[in-house]
């Protein structure tokens, strides 16, 4: 199995990312980790790990990399002879299996859209899978920005490639399958939603679709996977990460002055333990956000993602390829009510010009 690892996306790069590649192929011996970017400043990265297997870490050189405050299509075009352009090179020759960044995610979902080759056949918009907690275990929400144009078909597509991606990757169950919406009620919400309500309802997944989510229900774990548009969702995803960084902030001054009071380990097993809770809503743990309906697969991280989201990401990637999860999702769409016509497909990747030819 062979990666390409964007070593010069996120805000650390490059030490974490080289950190998490090495011990990514020291748990899977068959993997193989191709590092793109600087070959001379992958090659001081390494040298920390003696004991690395360099065959199974090959450089492949970017001289350019897109940062976070880059206009993604804008630097595409300027830096020719970028990391994460050089990736999705990679994988449209069939050299690599699976891309991972954490860099500019507008840049890395633009650089794979813009070539209508790179999409699943069918495909008239891939989205972008992000994982939530959930009392139930993880829960797939899609879209969180790959596509702000959405239509009814898009949002029964991201329905059925968010469940694949749920029973195959993170194993559940049959997922359920949900529509993020202002109110539970039959009817409720805009046209969009109604219209792809309608399109679940009629389609193969309707006895496992439960209708409207609301937000304040998400973390119940009803449904497995919830479905909305990439402006909706990219809105869902930051306030989420938001929330979770804000109450751990105040629970640490609050667990720091409890625990200088009480006596004996009392006060180290309570800091511990909150430790061990803030762990279960941690981004590195699932890796990254998948970009599902793409030829290959695509891994985008967190900008602030450490070796052990990229180690994970990489792991992650590489379950997607195994159990050939293209393969499933155009097995499952096959019977797809909505079989928009491919000459439709006009990507709108994040924060990017929505005419990008």
């Amino acid at each position: 199995m062979r990666i390409a690892l964007d070593v010069m996306g996120g805000d650390h790069a490059p030490g974490p990312i080289v950190k998490g590649a090495v011990e990514a192929t020291r748990d899977q011996p068959g993997l193989t980790v191709v590092l793109v970017g600087p070959t001379e400043r992958i090659e001081a990265e390494l040298t920390q790990f003696p004991e690395a297997d360099r065959d199974r870490l090959p450089i492949v050189e970017a001289s350019e990399f897109i940062t976070m405050e880059d206009k993604p299509v804008e630097a595409l075009r300027r830096k020719r002879d970028n990391s994460i352009a050089k990736c999705w090179g990679l994988m449209a020759r069939g050299e690599v299996k699976a891309v991972v960044s954490a860099g500019n995610t507008g840049a890395m979902v633009a650089a794979g859209l813009m070539n209508a080759k790179m999409y699943l056949p069918g495909i008239r918009r891939p989205g972008i899978a992000a994982i939530f907690p959930s009392h139930q275990g993880p829960i797939v929400i899609m879209d969180v920005g790959a596509n702000l144009a959405a239509k009814p078909e898009d949002l029964y597509q991201y329905g059925v490639m968010g469940a694949i991606y749920s029973e195959h990757v993170l194993g559940v169950t049959a997922p359920r399958i949900g529509l993020l919406n202002i109110g539970s009620e039959e009817g409720k919400g805009n046209e969009l939603v109604r219209a792809a309500f309608t399109l679940f309802q009629q389609s193969h997944l309707a006895n496992r679709f439960v209708g409207h989510v609301e937000g304040r229900d998400l973390y119940e774990g009803h449904a497995r996977v919830v479905v909305c548009e990439g402006f909706v969702g990219n809105v869902l995803l930051k306030a989420g990460e938001g929330a979770v960084e804000f109450l751990f902030s105040v629970l640490n001054q609050d667990f720091a002055q409890l625990s200088t009071a009480l006596p004996g380990d009392l006060g180290l097993q309570l800091r511990d333990r909150l430790r061990c809770i803030k762990t279960r809503f941690e981004y590195q743990e699932f890796g990254g956000a998948p970009l599902l309906g793409i030829q290959g697969a695509c891994i985008i991280c967190h900008g602030s993602s450490g070796d052990r989201a990229i180690h994970n990401a990489l792991r992650v990637a590489a379950t997607m390829a195994e159990v050939k999860l293209n393969e499933l999702i155009l097995d499952a769409l096959a019977d797809s009510p909505a079989q928009p016509s491919h000459a439709d497909a006009n990507p709108v990747p994040l924060g990017s010009d929505p005419n990008p030819a």
